[in-house]
């Protein structure tokens, strides 16, 4: 498994890894929409948590582009704001889960307890209007995490791969 894994990353050009960023990128903000569909709807932290990808996309694109034509110094550049954006998502993904673990309190519109209605008329009211997907209560786990615990695990993969990708296009040449 070693012998694999040093033969990928002695493979990796820059080129590869900004396509490998897109495929990982578009991939994971495909597989949010994918568990959307199938019901499971996103709070107000999940999706803030998807800009990451709706910005890292298209410049993982871009990046491939000045990657395959040789631009060095700015696939190097875009390469690092990658990582920058997903570090962002990492360290957003992780306080997600911890506000799903109790570990501390989310934002008050969408954890905690929901205000009463002073009538009976305005929680019927309640009922048609407000529609609220709680930030602390996890709607599906996979191998233990929440979505938003595999946010953070896989942005920090796309870090560890964007900062390679920077250091690889640095040092070609």
């Amino acid at each position: 498994m070693v012998g694999l894994f040093t033969r990928f990353l002695a493979a990796l050009t820059p080129l590869r890894a900004a396509l490998l960023l897109l495929a990982a990128a578009f991939a994971t903000i495909a597989g949010a929409w994918v568990f959307e569909w199938a019901g499971y709807l996103p709070c107000e932290l999940c999706l803030k948590q998807r800009w990451a990808y709706y910005a890292g996309v298209p410049l993982a694109a871009i990046t491939a582009i000045l990657a395959g034509s040789g631009a060095r110094g700015a696939a190097a550049a875009c390469f690092a704001l990658l990582a920058l954006v997903f570090a962002g998502s990492a360290i957003f993904g992780a306080y997600h889960s911890g506000v799903e673990w109790g570990f501390w309190e989310g934002p008050k519109d969408c954890t905690g307890t929901l205000a009463r209605a002073p009538s009976m008329n305005d929680f019927l009211q309640q009922l048609n209007t407000v529609k609220v997907v709680r930030c602390d209560a996890v709607a599906i786990r996979i191998i233990g995490l929440s979505l938003a615990g595999w946010n953070a695990v896989i942005s920090a993969g796309l870090v560890a791969l964007a900062s390679l990708g920077a250091s690889r296009a640095l040092a070609k040449g």
